[in-house]
């Protein structure tokens, strides 16, 4: 089970943080802020995509209500924005749909940060498992998720 995965990256890396599981899902932006008790902006969701050579993910955490913009996307990354398959997203992301999150990926997956959630003290990443959260700061979110660095790609 993938929190499982982001409870052994948190103990490995010395990162203590609560892991909030519900008995409701939180697969969405709407249903983790219900289940987490704040505005769905503050839900850093985590959007995955393919690399270049489609061998890997580019993960991009964004606050709940942003929207990828291609031409930032393509800027950034020198390529089209192409959301990895139902099939692929475990494979590439060591998490289920509804669970991706940025701690505890394979070796072969970038994680960057929009600046989109910089606008809050603290945001929602989910924690492996379509019924997990944790809170964090963004300054904890990018020390935690080993982020490569801050990106503008939303809308």
């Amino acid at each position: 089970m993938s929190v499982e995965t982001v409870r052994n990256y948190f103990h490995e890396n010395k990162i203590d943080r609560e892991i909030l599981e519900f008995p409701v899902s939180s697969a969405t932006v709407e249903l983790a802020a219900q289940a987490v008790g704040t505005e769905p902006a503050r839900i850093a969701k985590t959007l995955s995509f393919y690399t270049k050579e489609k061998d890997g993910a580019v993960l991009i955490v964004t606050a709940g209500d942003m929207k990828i913009d291609n031409s930032k996307f393509k800027h950034v990354f020198g390529m089209k924005a192409k959301m990895l398959s139902p099939e692929d997203v475990e494979p590439l992301t060591g998490h289920a749909i509804g669970g991706v999150c940025p701690f505890g990926n394979p070796e072969h997956t970038a994680v960057y940060l929009d600046v989109s959630l910089k606008r809050f003290d603290t945001v929602f990443p989910a924690a492996g498992s379509s019924n997990s959260a944790v809170e964090l700061s963004c300054d904890e979110l990018m020390e935690y998720s080993g982020a490569r660095e801050w990106i503008d790609v939303c809308k």
